[in-house]
């Protein structure tokens, strides 16, 4: 497959989006192809401004670029007010936009802003329990011990932090979290739980349990897929054996559990049927996650070729089956990504991590940017 030809078509899509948002922030469609538009209000802003980085790293695209500067000026208004930022997301946001900016152009003030972002994460760290608590204020009687897989893709920002200041401390943390999710959410067939509740005193175990899966016992596709590339991200700045032979089994779970397009349905528990939602965005996620992981296998693991070989065909399926080929009239990349099925909220819809997320994937494939979870150098 060209894949530079399908990444330019992304790129159309991506300069009409630009004169569209006008600043603003896509989030989710919501049925009618079109992005609902948020300004620092929600946990996804971040994507955008990868999906502005990637773009403009392939084509140096002069207006791609201010958009993209732009955009980490607003992270660094939305850090200073500390809005909507009381969760663990903090990933998210400040890894594709600040330290994207700084990986990118080495700007200083980019460099700075995730620093800052990585100390706040770092208040989401909760000694007693040995976790970092994915939502709401310490002491929520609902969310106080609280972990969720997601969260494995949000700690990246915290290694990345001790590697630029030499302070330990925020690698230490990231790693007990990691550990911990490792112990707990991942299963022993490989598959994982969304998300765990610990005693918030104690961090004695309680329960697994879901928010956006079928049923608490579930495997949520997508919590799979941040499972598989969140310890791969783990075994690269850690260098845990633990790490990346968890990143396998998950892997493997992901593959043996796909229909045959390998575009995963939304939640590996419900019905494998046709009608029941899939999740695009999942497949795109561990799509990168698996691409990550190979590059960590000798050449003599058989498992690294079928984990290269995975990603790239579920690539192709993607885009044959799901991209919007460089439509100026939609405006995602991804169709078919679901946001919270039972929820009822963006079931079969666009949803901007899968838009970035296949972008990266593309990124990778063609031998340019792995993303920005690290350092080029490392």
């Amino acid at each position: 497959m060209n894949w530079s030809a399908t990444i330019e078509q992304t790129l159309l899509t991506t300069k009409a989006n630009i004169a569209r948002f006008q600043g603003q922030f896509p989030h989710v469609s919501h049925g009618d192809g079109k992005y609902q538009l948020v300004n620092h209000t929600d946990w996804t802003e971040g994507f955008w401004a990868g999906i502005l980085w990637l773009s403009y790293e392939y084509s140096k695209d002069p207006d791609i670029h201010d958009a993209a500067v732009q955009s980490v000026r607003s992270f660094q208004e939305r850090l200073q007010q500390e809005s909507h930022l009381q969760h663990h997301d903090i990933g998210f946001l400040y890894s594709l936009s600040a330290m994207a900016g700084w990986i990118v152009e080495q700007n200083e003030d980019a460099r700075e802003t995730a620093l800052q972002a990585a100390d706040l994460l770092l208040k989401r760290w909760r000694p007693s329990a040995q976790i970092i608590q994915a939502w709401s204020p310490e002491g929520d009687p609902e969310n106080g011990g609280r972990i969720i897989i997601d969260c494995l893709m949000n700690l990246p920002l915290l290694y990345w932090a001790s590697e630029q200041t030499g302070d330990p401390h925020y690698a230490a943390i990231a790693r007990i979290h990691a550990d911990k999710s490792r112990r707990f959410l991942v299963r022993g067939d490989g598959s994982s739980y969304h998300t765990f509740y610990f005693d918030p005193q104690t961090g004695d175990s309680i329960r697994g349990g879901t928010h956006q899966g079928f049923r608490d016992g579930s495997t949520w596709s997508r919590g799979q897929a941040w499972g598989i590339y969140g310890f791969a991200l783990a075994y690269r700045y850690l260098r845990e054996p633990y790490f990346l032979d968890t990143a396998k089994q998950l892997a493997r779970y992901f593959m043996d559990h796909v229909p045959e397009d390998l575009v995963a349905y939304w939640d590996f528990d419900a019905p494998q049927q046709p009608g029941e939602p899939r999740d695009s965005s999942a497949s795109a996620i561990a799509a990168c996650g698996m691409l990550e992981l190979a590059q960590h296998l000798d050449e003599s693991d058989p498992e690294r070729a079928s984990f290269q070989e995975f990603a790239e065909q579920s690539v192709i399926s993607m885009a044959n089956g799901y991209f919007t080929a460089g439509s100026t009239e939609e405006e995602g990349f991804l169709r078919h990504g679901s946001y919270f099925v039972r929820g009822g909220i963006s079931p079969d819809d666009f949803v901007i991590w899968g838009d970035y997320f296949f972008l990266e994937a593309l990124m990778r494939l063609d031998g340019r940017s792995p993303g920005y979870w690290y350092e080029r150098s490392l």
